[in-house]
């Protein structure tokens, strides 16, 4: 695409040089410029893209998208926000992709990743080809690559979405965090289905108040748009027990699908009935009434599958194949996952990292556990500190056994993190065991038959961060290595 062509989208911009060259690629780390690359001058947290600018150019960038004026040998284009242009630019290189993609973005504090995994199983089985976007990879088709964010950069979302059409992917579907929404790294992206989840407290290091992070939520429904196409509807999926909803429902024009259990919705949940092997309830929807079997277990599993299932209707998908996928699906890798080293205990390893979703969590395990509860919980470092104590207290609430340990410390001191959450207990029964891998092994060597050890908070992650170091670590690789150790 040549330079003019490109930057013919920018209303706003200063261009030095009159060159009209081929922009063969768009890149944001000089690292990736190659010859023919228009390279973009990101302002972020550590590094300025700036500095890299005359880099670039050696590597053979054609032209440099800038904040400032640089003196380059290239043509360079000044424009306000780099990030804006970043977005824009991105989707009109890339052919604008998402115009050929349903495309269902999915937002709320906890159950993104389990919620855009049912829906991609559902819509697989409806025989469409999917693609996903998430916090533990991106997927097109069969194929997984990595992720360095729940949401990537807008260039990098983009790139990604082009490959999805080219491959012939159909409808995909994603995460979309707050972060992503307030920096404006889904800037571009045309939604069909918009999800909201839930709304509890988290990433207040980042937003600051509840009332911010909703705010930010609150962008994915508003950025739907405010017209009605009779050819491509949007529609937002709104969890009709959460009071966050009511606000979204104001932020946005599209047609408006609800769910829940407590309250009268569109898609609900009816007679519902668990165990310890699954849950089963009537899906009762505005498109008929089905059974539905669930391998999957506890209450926020069903509100996971109801957002799964509304989602699913707005993509015009029959009912008996969710009803009937729902009933399939095992579960998915870090959620409520189980480790069965043939001990007579259970251990279950779940991404539980806020105070609502650990509440949930040890809710569920109350209503199975024999014996006792065992809680391995710690909180991660340079993230929201006032979470730690009530994450402290949740633990202490539910847990016979609760065990404080470490998360990802990351430049924090992992003893400090620790004290913040006993703050919140002081003079109540607890375990504080700073090495995460000492304090599984104390849980698996205290447990007795019919306990249930929950190990939360890092999930499906396979990594630890302390300090600047990043090791191998997987929760339930170690807890597998502590039950054979165990039970030899």
């Amino acid at each position: 695409m040549k330079l003019q062509t490109l930057l013919s989208q920018l209303q706003n911009m200063k261009l030095s040089g009159n060159e009209n060259p081929d922009i063969l690629s768009i890149e944001m780390d000089s690292r990736e410029v190659k010859e023919g690359s228009l390279f973009i001058c990101i302002s972020g947290y550590t590094v300025d893209g700036h500095d890299y600018a005359e880099q670039a150019v050696r590597r053979g960038a054609a032209a440099v998208l800038s904040e400032k004026p640089l003196s380059l040998p290239v043509p360079v284009i000044v424009v306000n926000n780099t990030k804006r242009a970043m977005a824009l630019l991105a989707d009109t290189f890339y052919g604008q992709p998402t115009h050929n993609l349903h495309l269902i973005g999915v937002t709320g504090t906890n159950g993104k990743t389990s919620t855009t995994h049912l829906i991609e199983k559902i819509l697989q089985n409806n025989s469409l080809a999917t693609g996903l976007i998430g916090t533990m990879y991106i997927k097109i088709g069969d194929e997984q690559l990595s992720v360095k964010n729940t949401t990537p950069e807008s260039l990098t979302l983009q790139k990604t979405f082009g490959t999805m059409v080219e491959r012939g992917v159909s409808h995909a579907i994603m995460e979309v965090s707050s972060h992503a929404l307030h920096m404006g790294r889904v800037h571009g992206c045309d939604y069909d289905v918009a999800v909201f989840t839930n709304l509890t407290q988290d990433h207040l290091d980042y937003h600051q108040t509840m009332d911010s992070y909703r705010a930010a939520k609150g962008l994915l429904f508003s950025q739907l748009g405010n017209k009605f196409d009779q050819n491509k509807p949007k529609t937002a999926v709104l969890n009709g027990d959460d009071s966050a909803s009511s606000e979204f429902m104001k932020m946005t024009a599209a047609h408006v699908l609800t769910y829940g259990i407590d309250s009268e919705c569109d898609v609900m949940a009816k007679n519902i009935a668990m165990s310890p092997s699954g849950t089963s309830f009537d899906l009762v929807t505005p498109h008929g009434r089905e059974k539905v079997n669930m391998k999957l277990i506890g209450k926020f599993s069903i509100y996971n599958a109801l957002a799964a299932a509304a989602a699913s209707l707005a993509s015009n998908v029959p009912l008996s194949i969710i009803a009937a996928t729902l009933g399939e699906i095992e579960g998915v890798r870090g959620r409520f996952e189980v480790v069965d080293g043939g001990q007579d205990f259970s251990v279950i390893v779940d991404y539980a990292h806020t105070p609502d979703s650990l509440e949930n969590v040890l809710s569920t395990v109350k209503q199975f556990v024999l014996g006792k509860t065992f809680v391995v919980v710690g909180c991660g470092g340079d993230r929201d500190r006032t979470k730690r104590k009530i994450m402290a207290q949740i633990a202490v609430k539910y847990a016979d056994e609760p065990i404080f340990t470490s998360d990802n410390p990351r430049s924090e001191d992992p003893v400090a993190i620790l004290n913040e959450m006993e703050d919140g207990v002081r003079g109540e029964y607890y375990h504080s065991i700073e090495n995460r891998e000492k304090a599984i092994y104390f849980a698996v060597a205290n447990a007795k038959p019919g306990d249930v050890i929950l190990i939360a908070g890092k999930g499906h992650e396979t990594y630890q961060q302390i300090g600047t170091q990043i090791f191998d670590f997987d929760d339930r690789e170690v807890a597998l290595k502590a039950i054979k150790e165990q039970i030899k």
